[in-house]
């Protein structure tokens, strides 16, 4: 069966979208849209200019459940191509009884690439956070099913030059948060070597109530985030910290955001500028920041249109795009030491996208158009937009704090 944190919490959660999301096109009847498909990611293949889009799905169309309410996701993977956006038929790569999801992938240095997520499937406990390391052209190289511990959850990887960092969740505590349904019981990292080996682990926040980590790895750190549990509030505390992946050591613990609506950050590291830019909602609006390999903030932005809960982001040069909750695609211009919200994108078809928050991804095709693979309880959605067609952000594109 499914983690008790995953089905609960999260079916719960659609009920308590704020009005943004809403407008997405999610409804509180729906439930836990995530029984469908949840978790994609893409990396670079062994063939300049191609990638591998892996994605977690009850099947293609997804089905849901099976007849005893348990989850039944496999990992697919499907080819796309950056010169002209030519995507293949998608295959199932990784597949068990019981859910493999959400999926997460990197690709360090040398071209291997590890893939993780849940895995339902014999895990000695509900579930377990379970990996995969495979060479570019997707040949075993320590492969599925490599458990990090049982009963882990909710992990996501980053590379780091050549080293892999898994960052997970593990535990349970009953009580509080939405509808009284608990939190997570601490998050945990552990490095790995190129070919899938464990190096080390490190307990970032042991035995404390914080859950759903999500990562970036630059040159030598990974930048962590986690939300963690305030007792008495159905919000959460943005919380981060620095882990230096070849000294072994963690810095800059601190709060980034108070008032954070639970699942709805990401993070990515820029190459150009040498900055994390990281996201989320709070307070019924998006934010952003920008942070330097030291984990010093250089420049935020304190009130942006809601963002979709587990979107991901996609960078060409120093513009990131992000899915906005009112359908269209957020564009931040990012320098050293600065952030601008530049525009707002519709997509090519000129209607609003009904983002759904199971997952997505953006591919930068050579000639700068996007295209974005969004999840939805019909199967995966190919969009596309063009960012020389971005319309400047205005005052309805932004929001004015108060208190």
């Amino acid at each position: 069966m499914h983690l008790l944190s995953n089905i609960l919490l999260m079916s719960c959660l659609l009920a308590l979208l704020p009005a943004g999301q809403a407008r997405a096109g999610l409804r509180p009847d729906q439930g836990d849209l995530r029984r469908f498909m949840h978790g994609v990611a893409a990396v670079p293949a062994a063939e300049p200019g191609s990638f591998n889009v892996f994605f977690s799905s009850a099947g293609l169309p997804p089905r849901g459940p099976d007849r005893a309410g348990s989850w039944t996701h496999d990992v697919y993977v499907q080819p796309w191509r950056a010169t002209d956006g030519a995507v293949g038929r998608p295959r199932v790569f990784i597949a068990r009884p019981e859910a493999q999801e959400p999926v997460s992938a990197a690709r360090n240095t040398r071209g291997r690439v590890m893939l993780t997520f849940e895995d339902g499937w014999r895990s000695g406990q509900e579930v377990s956070q379970r990996y995969g390391v495979y060479d570019a052209a997707l040949r075993p190289v320590k492969p599925y099913p490599q458990t990090v511990e049982a009963g882990t959850h909710s992990g996501h990887v980053a590379a780091v030059g050549e080293r892999f960092v898994l960052f997970y969740s593990d535990g349970w505590v009953d009580g509080g948060g939405v509808d009284d349904l608990g939190s997570g019981n601490g998050v945990y990292a552990g490095v790995y070597d190129a070919d899938g080996r464990p190096l080390y682990s490190l307990d970032i926040a042991d035995g404390q109530r914080a859950w759903w980590p999500m990562l970036a790895g630059a040159e030598r750190v990974a930048l962590l985030l986690w939300q963690q549990f305030v007792p008495g509030r159905q919000d959460a505390r943005l919380k981060m910290a620095l882990l230096d992946v070849y000294k072994g050591t963690i810095s800059g613990e601190r709060v980034l955001w108070e008032r954070l609506q639970y699942y709805s950050y990401n993070l990515i590291w820029l190459p150009e500028p040498a900055r994390f830019l990281l996201a989320g909602n709070a307070d019924g609006h998006g934010f952003a920041m920008l942070v330097d390999s030291a984990g010093r903030t250089q420049a935020r932005l304190d009130c942006l249109p809601l963002l979709v809960r587990e979107a991901g982001m996609a960078a060409a040069g120093n513009s990131v795009y992000l899915p906005a909750a009112d359908g269209r695609l957020m564009q931040l211009v990012a320098g050293s030491a600065s952030l601008r919200l530049a525009g707002l994108l519709a997509a090519s078809n000129g209607r609003p996208v009904s983002w759904r928050p199971l997952g997505s991804v953006g591919l930068v095709r050579s000639n700068g158009l996007l295209d974005w693979l969004s999840l939805t309880e019909a199967g995966p959605q190919w969009l596309h937009f063009d960012p020389a067609m971005a319309v400047p952000a205005g005052a309805a594109d932004s929001c004015r704090q108060t208190g």
